[in-house]
């Protein structure tokens, strides 16, 4: 990887928690952040307080449309970008909802519009490398019921979020057999168990050991070329066993196409 004072890193669901503490890091660091979130007062507040190349892309990830125009400014914008931190994300709580789209929330706001954020940065990543791609999961994790991905029956927030997050990991693992020889590279990670963030009122580890793990993630020389895994914290893990799975890795590839298509 380039010197980091060198890199342009986009970091989606930048405007808290776990993402805005990394994008302020790796900004006092020299790199040039894209810092994505989906309100602007917020956006431009956290420009404010991590100072340093920073600039702000606002986007809502509950519509496929805006993913597809977050995308196309970054591109306009940057003609090279060293990472993409898939770092968005919603809990656990409330009722079953749909998105913009008529896709359960979670699946789309955790997953799918990740993907296909990914799937249209791809040539900017590619014709950047050596370049990589770091999704934050889960160590929560469910395995995927293809016959009922949206959930409409029996719904639970908890089942949504770890079915959401261990999409991530199938898909990191399809993107390193895809991109395998590009110089690019696609790892997931749990950062750390119940940091303190929005999404968690009762936190039993620090911010900065999710920063320290994903951050390393991003820059470690040493993960050059180490691609397609998954990590908790610091160290490498096993995901499900679904994540393993070539045919359900298909199987979810083909609905995320389908999906996602124009």
């Amino acid at each position: 990887m380039r010197p980091i004072d060198q890199q342009t890193i986009l970091i989606t669901g930048a405007t808290d928690g776990l993402g805005r503490a990394l994008a302020a890091e790796l900004a006092a660091e020299g790199a040039t952040v894209l810092v994505h979130g989906r309100d602007d007062r917020r956006g431009k507040a956290t420009l404010q307080e991590i100072g340093g190349r920073a600039s702000w892309y606002r986007a809502d990830l509950s519509s496929l449309a805006e993913a597809r125009a977050l995308a196309e400014a970054v591109r306009a914008d940057h003609p090279r970008l060293d990472v993409l931190v898939n770092n968005a994300g919603i809990g656990t709580t409330g009722p079953r909802q749909e998105s913009a789209d008529g896709h359960e929330l979670t699946f789309q706001v955790n997953y799918l519009s990740g993907y296909l954020l990914t799937r249209l940065l791809l040539p900017t990543l590619v014709s950047s490398a050596p370049a990589r791609i770091v999704n934050v999961s889960s160590l929560g994790q469910q395995a995927i019921d293809f016959d009922d991905v949206m959930i409409t029956r029996g719904y639970s927030g908890t089942r949504a979020y770890c079915q959401s997050k261990l999409a991530q990991v199938l898909f990191t693992i399809d993107l390193a057999d895809e991109l395998a020889g590009t110089g690019v590279t696609a790892n997931a990670l749990h950062p750390a168990t119940y940091m303190p963030t929005k999404m968690v009122p009762s936190p039993i580890s620090t911010l900065e050991e999710g920063v320290r793990a994903t951050h390393r993630l991003v820059t470690d020389p040493a993960l050059d070329d180490v691609s397609g895994r998954f990590f908790n914290g610091l160290q490498e893990a096993h995901a499900d066993a679904q994540a393993y799975d070539a045919e359900a890795r298909a199987r979810l590839h083909d609905l995320s196409e389908q999906l996602t298509s124009p």
